[in-house]
């Protein structure tokens, strides 16, 4: 953490009060509301008895030209009207609770700040929307299990030489067409198109803490989980973090040029805790009420973060809420990722789905179903892994399959299915189909979930790899040192296969398409770009892993039997074969009778290091996949044979 970004070291360390007696605020206006005429600033505190707002000629520095105080109103607002265009002006509040006056901060409302979010800024938005900004629209996207979702981090995508883009680092770099790597191969958004994802996910891109935007020259880099100012694109992968319209404008601009390559937009959102604690902005307002608090009157922490958010309180639910929908109406973001989602509450988390499903039906909601440490709230609240099936069209990520097919994420060395190691088939069938109750699945055996979590298979997020912990490359090298790297090769592919021909909704990392590695790190969150930089030269070096993955991305997307949108259709049409061999998993997924679609699959996983013949159910199939490859179309009788560490894929 930047010693030059950090507050002032005064705290409000009042006594827990009864949160229930505040009274929650049912309005639409916190924040600022701008017109020409006038700008109204309101926020909710209702334990303050005096309230002030601060405006400033800049973003940072300078003294306050004016210190206005605020007028109480209904339950636990205070507001100010501002006569005259204030646009450009930048602001702050402070409140007076107990005697003491709280820091001048942001209110957690805020839209757009000045450098390094310390202040809030009065814009009018409207001058922010980039040309065609109007007519802007999502690609159609019909079913969420048809989601083949890319995890990509702004600052990543582009900042390495090999990128071919101009705009490194930023927004805008985003936007580029015709970028290409050094050997002349498409980079970027073209690729990121090429390759067939239906979305973007991008790793934070509301303003965050550590990146001291005021020095773009200094080497500095973080993922963005230090939540700052929630409303507010952050202002480094900006061309100008001084002036806060520039951020918003270059933020939708990139939205637009993803929707016109046929690309949908994911936000990952960290609503779960605040980088700073005392010190944040809603907590220097509203002492305590936005934060969990355990028997002893302490912020409790199962983020790991030094808090976590209380989202079964009113006030944080409606910030929740109303911070996606602002996300939605007006940056048109398409999704949302949550951050450690097993600390918010499921009745939060089904309120934000309905009302998020009533203005964007095909919206694409997800997230951690676990949390980083314990919490006060009760485990049977909570959006947890297993309380899947009673959360409203929401996701959860499979970490069974993902620790299934490569090993545990928290021990290095282990390894998984595809790695060698015997008696994880169950686990990876779990996976295969979506976490949702199947015959065919001994439950006992499955690495931690003992029963099915999800309903239906839009309820499980499939993936080998992420942000967090080793890269796939990464732990196979550690997990698999007995081996040769074309055998880990060989494994690696095999991991992504699995992926891509099962059910549910596809994840994949950034840079996973053609092998990217961090070099070993394991926590890359602040390691810099030497090692978090995608090297677009390792597409022309891994052409074939590349072609291969965008192969199997198409044969997903054309075939239906790879997207089921059930856990009954799941159950009636995959069949596991029996009898096979320790390392061997193969299913047969049929039921489809759809002109010009593929009326029955055969997927087979050979994770030994000899090749295997297994015997072909019913007749003869077609080959589409051979031992990890692109096969040509060959018609196949009695026995298919699949390599050592291999995926085939045949079909009817």
């Amino acid at each position: 953490m930047l010693s030059a970004l950090v507050l002032p070291a005064i705290s409000i360390k009042a006594q827990i009060p009864d949160f229930s007696i505040y009274p929650p605020y049912h309005g639409n206006d916190l924040g600022l509301t701008y017109s020409p005429g006038e700008s109204v600033l309101k926020i909710w505190s209702p334990p303050a008895d005096s309230a002030q707002v601060f405006l400033y000629a800049e973003g940072m520095g300078g003294s306050a030209e004016e210190i206005l105080n605020m007028q109480k109103r209904d339950d636990g607002t205070w507001a100010i009207r501002l006569k005259g265009d204030r646009k450009g002006k930048f602001y702050c509040f402070r409140v007076r609770v107990n005697g003491q006056w709280s820091q001048a901060v942001p209110d957690p409302y805020a839209i757009a700040t000045g450098v390094n979010g310390r202040r809030a800024m009065i814009i009018d938005l409207r001058e922010t929307d980039p040309a065609g900004w109007k007519n802007d629209v999502a690609p159609i996207f019909k079913n969420k299990t048809d989601a083949v979702i890319y995890e990509l981090h702004v600052r990543d995508a582009s900042i390495s030489p090999t990128s071919g883009i101009r705009n490194k680092g930023k927004y805008l770099g985003l936007t580029e067409t015709g970028t290409k790597n050094s050997a002349g191969l498409s980079t970027g958004l073209d690729h990121i198109r090429e390759l067939g994802a239906t979305h973007v996910h991008l790793l934070p891109v509301f303003d965050f803490l550590s990146v001291d935007e005021t020095r773009p020259d200094k080497p500095q880099y973080n993922w963005g989980y230090e939540p700052m100012n929630f409303n507010v694109p952050e202002g480094s992968y900006s061309t100008n973090p001084y002036d806060g319209r520039v951020r918003i404008k270059e933020f939708k601009e990139m939205v637009m040029a993803f929707h016109k390559n046929g690309l949908r937009v994911v936000m990952d959102v960290v609503y779960n805790h605040t980088m700073l604690t005392e010190d944040s902005y809603f907590n220097q307002l509203v002492p305590g009420y936005y934060y969990r608090q355990t028997s002893d009157g302490k912020f409790s922490n199962a983020t790991a973060c030094g808090n976590e958010m209380a989202s079964e309180r009113a006030m944080m639910r409606k910030f929740m809420l109303e911070s996606m929908l602002y996300w939605v109406k007006e940056y048109h973001i398409d999704g949302f990722r949550v951050d450690l989602m097993g600390v918010h509450d499921i009745e939060t988390m089904n309120i934000i789905s309905k009302e998020l499903h009533a203005i964007k039906p095909d919206i694409l909601i997800y997230g951690e179903g676990w949390t980083a440490g314990s919490s006060p709230l009760p485990d049977s609240l909570r959006a947890l892994k297993i309380n899947a099936g009673k959360l409203d069209r929401i996701a959860v990520f499979s970490d069974d399959m993902r620790d299934g097919i490569k090993g545990s994420v928290f021990v290095h060395e282990e390894p998984g299915f595809v790695n060698g190691r015997k008696g994880m088939e169950e686990s990876v069938k779990f996976g295969v189909v979506a976490s949702c109750p199947h015959p065919g699945i001994d439950y006992t055996k499955v690495n931690y979930s003992k029963a099915p979590y999800a309903t239906h298979p839009f309820q499980t997020v499939n993936y080998a790899e992420c942000h967090d912990n080793h890269v796939l490359w990464d732990k196979i090298q550690v997990s698999a040192k007995d081996v040769n790297e074309e055998a880990r090769r060989e494994m690696y592919k095999l991991a992504l296969s699995i992926v891509l021909t099962s059910q549910g909704i596809s994840f994949i990392h950034a840079g996973g398409e053609f092998v990217r590695t961090k070099k070993g790190n394991e926590n890359s969150y602040n390691a810099g770009d030497s090692i978090n930089a995608i090297d677009w030269d390792q597409k022309t070096k891994n052409y074939e892993v590349y072609d291969y993955i965008r192969s199997l991305i198409k044969m997903r997307r054309e075939q239906p039997l790879f997207r089921m949108q059930t856990g009954e259709e799941i159950r009636k049409n995959i069949s596991f074969l029996d009898g096979l061999a320790p390392g061997v998993i193969a299913f047969v997924a049929g039921g489809r009778k759809e002109q010009g679609k593929w009326s029955s699959t055969l997927v087979v996983f050979n994770a030994n290091s000899e090749t295997i013949d297994i015997p072909l159910p019913g007749g003869s199939w077609y080959t589409f996949v051979t031992g990890n490859k692109i096969s040509e179309k060959k018609k196949l009788s009695g026995k298919v044979r699949v390599g050592k560490y291999g995926c085939s894929v045949l079909y009817r």
